[in-house]
């Protein structure tokens, strides 16, 4: 399985930027389609973002689009969550996931390689 770790995460006002990174290794990162997700404390973990292998597609859940971009560069086995005009409502630990055999991009797949999350917090 690939192995991904997360980074970026903080402490940001409403209104504010921040942008996380999920770096991948232990595999070719090109095969593998990328999202990210959200979990708020006492909720469920929800879809955020998806990005295709090659980064021609591209999901997002409707509470966060216009807001937020997910991107991703092959050549540094990264994939990038740009989030801006944070809402109190976006805190929450940020995951990133990975699945080598999602080639049309849902809500609602299962993946199958996941980090261990960071920690986004905005304040208001």
């Amino acid at each position: 399985q690939v192995q991904l770790v997360e980074s970026g995460g903080g402490l940001v006002q409403a209104g504010g930027s921040l942008r996380l990174s999920c770096a991948a290794s232990g595999r070719t990162f090109s095969n593998y389609a990328m999202g990210w997700f959200r979990q708020a404390p006492g909720k469920r973990r929800e879809f955020v973002a998806a990005i295709s292998r090659s980064g021609g597609s591209t999901l997002y859940a409707d509470s966060v689009k216009g807001r937020f971009t997910i991107s991703r560069d092959n050549a540094k086995n990264t994939v990038y969550l740009q989030m801006n005009t944070l809402k109190p409502e976006d805190t929450a630990v940020y995951y990133c996931a990975a699945d080598r055999t999602i080639v049309v991009l849902t809500t609602t797949q299962t993946w199958g390689s996941w980090g261990r999350g960071t920690q986004v917090t905005v304040s208001s």
